[in-house]
């Protein structure tokens, strides 16, 4: 496996990149080397859904000791100042959607969504953890369809 694969599959997990930065480095370099694009596609799709995991297992055990930190104590709490906005609109969704507003939110490949965020929402809102688990596992499935095809699309109109 080269190594733009496996920074793919990094970046796909990593916070800020998720999808929107790991999913058009797989497949352009699927592309260069004939691998298949639906390969990569579930490859890198998969690592966005298995940080959920991570990230719940986070958000229950590990977080608690980190907040003895002063820095991270002081990052999370700025982080949440800045996610409260995004918090308000998500529930006036989530009282008439349900968790397809939580499936949405994660889909909207754009800075700020994503599973992590989602898992974040779902862990401050006390959601069900099953049914986020699945919510979010299908936002970021929809959303790596439209990186899918918007990579695509930029891909073959400067080929």
């Amino acid at each position: 496996m080269d190594l733009r694969l496996l920074w793919a599959f990094i970046l796909a997990m990593l916070p800020v990149s998720e999808l929107r930065g790991g999913l058009p480095l797989a497949i352009i370099y699927a592309r260069e080397h004939g691998i298949p694009i639906l390969f990569v596609f579930l490859l890198i799709v998969m690592a966005n859904i298995l940080i959920i995991f991570f990230v719940f297992y986070f958000l229950d055990n590990i977080h608690k000791i980190f907040l003895k930190n002063k820095f991270y104590k002081k990052f999370f709490e700025n982080y949440i100042k800045r996610l409260q906005k995004k918090m308000d609109k998500f529930e006036k969704k989530y009282s008439t959607m349900g968790f397809i507003a939580l499936s949405i939110f994660v889909a909207v490949p754009l800075p700020g969504t994503g599973a992590w965020t989602g898992c974040l929402l779902s862990w401050l809102l006390k959601l069900d953890r099953k049914k986020s688990i699945l919510s979010i596992a299908l936002g970021v499935a929809i959303a790596g369809i439209l990186m899918l095809f918007g990579t695509l699309g930029f891909l073959k109109l400067f080929s």
